[in-house]
């Protein structure tokens, strides 16, 4: 298994907000996390910064092969408290009405396992074959307006993606006190990939778009070529993928 990860300011930006880390953690094991920071003045820099340090650290340090299931788990999500107290204090130090926050996703894979937890609209996509056809699975649920207007049936998948409000969260590390995180687990096979992304690419690129990248390149190339691709569709904003390849 191997692990690649990039970060890139895009086009439009004048500082890039988001923070990348990737590392191999053993033989059969390898980690990523991934945050998109929100607030002006350098906040939200600040705080992706501060969460994906607070998690990586957690992992490095924690992380065994002879964990159990349960264990993962627990690991994931206690660091995403702890990066959530480490952010929120911070703002709390800030003047009055400061933005500070972050989203995250953050996964381990090992043995075949990965174990993803996120919180806000930066995504986890599984990349798999299956019966001769290529596919792209979204593993993740999105913590932002659009999506829940989409649950209620308000409006469209495709609405969604040109919706004034598509960049608003409903969750972030360090909004407050204490956060939720989504956890899920997915079955790896041989040949399987999983892709950690920002905003960056999802709100702005097609999902068959980013399945035939990641199929048609080598995997220590397809993260370059996710970010020329957002870059090609006028990168908007910052850009940060991670890829496990199995």
């Amino acid at each position: 298994m191997k692990i690649f990860s990039k970060t890139d300011i895009g086009l439009l930006r004048d500082e890039n907000q988001d923070c990348v880390w990737s590392a191999e953690l053993s033989g059969n094991a390898c980690a990523a996390v991934l945050c998109d920071g929100m607030g002006g003045e350098a906040h939200g820099g600040l705080a992706s910064r501060m969460a994906v340090d607070v998690i990586s650290k957690r992992i490095t340090e924690n992380f065994s092969e002879y964990m159990n299931r349960n264990t993962v788990r627990n690991l994931l999500i206690t660091a995403v408290s702890a990066a959530n107290s480490m952010v929120y204090d911070a703002a709390q130090k800030e003047p009055l009405g400061t933005v500070m926050g972050t989203t995250c996703v953050a996964a381990i894979v090992s043995e075949g396992r990965a174990y993803i937890v996120n919180v806000g609209d930066s995504r986890a996509y599984r990349l798999f074959a299956s019966d001769d056809s290529e596919c792209i699975q979204q593993v993740t649920k999105d913590h932002s307006h659009v999506r829940d207007l989409i649950d209620r049936g308000e409006i469209t998948e495709e609405q969604a993606k040109t919706h004034p409000e598509r960049n608003k969260i409903t969750r972030a590390i360090g909004a407050e006190s204490n956060v939720t995180t989504d956890y899920f687990e997915v079955e790896l096979a041989k040949g399987d990939m999983l892709l950690l992304c920002s905003d960056g690419l999802s709100s702005y690129g097609d999902d068959m778009d980013i399945l035939d990248i990641c199929f048609e390149n080598q995997p220590e190339r397809i993260c370059d070529e996710l970010i020329d691709y957002a870059n090609g569709n006028g990168g908007h904003d910052n850009i940060s993928v991670a890829l496990f390849s199995v």
